[in-house]
């Protein structure tokens, strides 16, 4: 399958960019966090990320679709 990703803060920052396309066997979010967590480098464990596709927040085991939009969202700080 291929998917569309978008990183935004420390994972733009990590990834060296803010959206990539990646093929994936990755059957939902958190086999396909993994691989692109070894794949950048991540530091950002899992439970601290909440996870988007396709514009909604979803459970991490939410079942992924040729095609998805992915956004992996970091915790954010700022005053």
């Amino acid at each position: 399958m291929k998917f569309r990703l978008l990183y935004f803060a420390s994972l733009a920052d990590r990834a060296g960019c803010a959206e990539e396309s990646l093929g994936s066997a990755a059957s939902d979010p958190a086999v396909l966090y993994e691989e692109i967590r070894q794949r950048h480098e991540f530091t950002i464990e899992r439970a601290r990320l909440r996870v988007a596709v396709n514009g909604r927040i979803v459970a991490w085991d939410h079942r992924l679709q040729d095609g998805d939009e992915i956004v992996f969202l970091p915790p954010v700080s700022g005053g």
